[in-house]
């Protein structure tokens, strides 16, 4: 889980006067402290003094230092975007003022863009000529546009600038943000020596922001130099994550569409094989075309549920994503905004096997490797936990084993989270072999829930088989004593059967208080070379056959005598 719920970004920065006598330029930023950043967000601002008049650099620096003082003063409730622009539109006067009285002052004025990134958005306010920049995903866009006359001898003079007139028009733009995205804003003495695609190179190399603006003002002073060149490069480091209203927004404005085949390419994917198709979704491995990496992608299957219900899966996996970070918990992968058309998740591909694939193959798990995986799931079902997530449909399907040795417990859709909206009662989830008796009975799950599928899992992964059978859906099971595991594992020690079966008990009070001492009774088991007696069996439980055979025997031994005596 995260430590926090913030913003975070990292930045760097470069001036350089050029051939000229004084830096008109100004740059500033400010990330504040984390309930500064959670409130307002992080600023960030360029502006370029008015060359040819006087004050030019007062203008700038007046600019970006009061605005950011005086964004931050305004209260939560404007917004970003009414904040903002109230800020800049009290500086406007001030400096239009100003060099109306002050001939030391006369005429000044000064270019402006300044970046807000608050939450998940980055909103942009602009006028004059300075630029933002933004490369993601590989590729450089232009988010400003230059307020200059554009033709003629005075192609790039200034038709709008802070200090120019008493009504200041101000552009506005909000744009959502993405993992890695990297901005650049800079001064026109950055972008009228450097083409967009010199820009675009020397952001893509991927040295740290600080380097990289150094790079790119060196860069434009040596092929030009006749202008200050100024830039501020910031990397969008991590993310809040999106919350239950934005997903739902989300996922309520995408359409089930008809199951897509291998070969078909849906918004930029490739799907290059089909990893599975289920009861509830088909799952594809697939190729990003704009990255090349390798992804899976999830679609609902329309006809099994409810509409209502797939949707709400899909919001309780996204939630659990973005706010859960473990190394054994599945991830989803945020797909750029307005790139997906139809309702579908996009995960890592995990290159390996479920923990299903495996039991099915030779030979069976040892101890040591059923072990291990049995820690490993148990941490990841704890990590859920912790963060108040009931995962509900934990089974050797939903286990992938990575060729690296590492474990993900995957399919989130069906957990129960707090907050957010539960399944209606004829849709709650599960398996019903690895249900739990009460969840079956109608409770819509709990830690104890979950370590009862977990036990089952975990006797399934060594023997194949279910502790009480195989349950179909929407019977009525009646839970009598479990099949030891001894009798499909002989090889496997008493404590490990012992194990199981505290987890797997029929009353949740009967079980492990947590996950966590389930796993320390796995992981210490055998460090402990204590082994738990084995549990007194009957001769029918033992031999079944035999049993039967001595049966037989008496009631023919019986038959003889009664036959005698008559």
């Amino acid at each position: 889980m995260r430590d926090d719920h913030r913003l975070r970004v990292d930045l760097g920065f470069a001036s350089d006067a050029g051939r000229r006598a004084e830096n008109e330029d100004y740059i500033g930023a400010c990330m504040g402290p984390p309930a500064v950043n959670m409130r307002h967000g992080i600023v960030a601002a360029v502006a370029d003094g008015v060359g040819g008049h006087k004050g030019g650099r007062t203008a700038s620096e007046l600019a970006v230092r009061t605005f950011i003082e005086g964004y931050y003063a305004q209260p939560e409730t404007l917004g970003v975007q009414r904040a903002a622009a109230r800020a800049l539109e009290a500086i406007n006067g001030w400096i239009a003022a100003q060099s109306r009285v002050d001939p030391a002052l006369e005429g000044m004025g000064t270019t402006f863009t300044a970046v807000v990134l608050a939450r998940r958005s980055c909103h942009i306010l602009h006028v004059g000529d300075s630029r933002l920049y933004r490369l993601s995903e590989g590729r450089l866009e232009r988010l400003t546009k230059d307020h200059t006359v554009g033709r003629g001898d005075f192609a790039h003079a200034l038709n709008r600038a802070v200090g120019f007139e008493d009504d200041l028009r101000i552009d506005h733009a909000v744009h959502g943000l993405r993992l890695h995205d990297r901005f650049l804003l800079c001064t026109d003495g950055v972008h009228g020596a450097l083409a967009d695609g010199a820009l675009g190179a020397l952001l893509g190399k991927g040295g740290s922001p600080a380097e990289t603006a150094r790079n790119i003002v060196a860069a434009a002073v040596a092929a030009d130099g006749s202008d200050n060149a100024t830039a501020l490069v910031i990397d969008v480091v991590d993310l809040p994550p999106a919350d239950e209203a934005e997903i739902s927004r989300l996922v309520s404005s995408l359409p089930i569409g008809k199951l897509p085949e291998i070969g078909e390419t849906v918004d930029g994917f490739r799907l290059d094989d089909m990893l599975s198709d289920g009861r509830y979704s088909r799952l594809f491995r697939a190729t990003d075309l704009a990255n090349g990496e390798q992804v899976a992608l999830k679609f609902p299957h329309p006809r099994v549920a409810q509409e209502a219900s797939y949707r709400l899966a899909f919001v309780s996996e996204a939630w659990v994503s973005a706010r859960v970070r473990s190394p054994w918990i599945g991830e989803i992968i945020e797909v750029a905004p307005g790139r997906r058309t139809r309702l579908y998740s996009v995960m890592p591909f995990y290159d390996g096997e479920t923990l299903e694939q495996r039991l099915k193959r030779a030979p069976p798990l040892s101890l040591a490797e059923g072990a291990e995986i049995a820690t490993r799931l148990a941490r990841a079902v704890a990590t859920l936990h912790r963060s108040g997530i009931i995962h509900r449909d934990i089974k050797p399907d939903n286990v992938i084993l990575l060729k690296s040795g590492g474990l993900r417990l995957v399919d989130l859709g069906v957990a129960r989270v707090p907050r957010l909206e539960d399944f209606p009662e004829q849709d709650i989830p599960g398996t019903p072999s690895y249900m739990a008796p009460e969840v079956i009975n109608g409770n819509p799950g709990d830690e104890a829930s979950d370590l009862f599928a977990l036990g089952v899992t975990i006797y399934r992964a060594f023997s194949g088989a279910y502790p009480y059978g195989e349950i179909e859906p929407f019977s009525r099971p009646r839970f009598g004593k479990p099949v030891p595991l001894t009798r499909h594992r002989p090889d496997l020690p008493a404590w490990i059967d012992a194990v199981l079966s505290r987890a797997i008990a029929v009353k949740p009070s009967d079980r492990y208080c947590d996950v966590i001492e389930f796993a320390f009774e796995i992981e210490n088991g055998a460090a402990r070379a204590r082994p738990s007696p084995p549990q007194r069996t009957s001769l029918h439980e033992r031999n079944p056959l035999l049993f039967w055979q001595v049966v037989a025997a008496l009631l023919g031994v019986l038959l003889i005598i009664s036959l005698a005596t008559r």
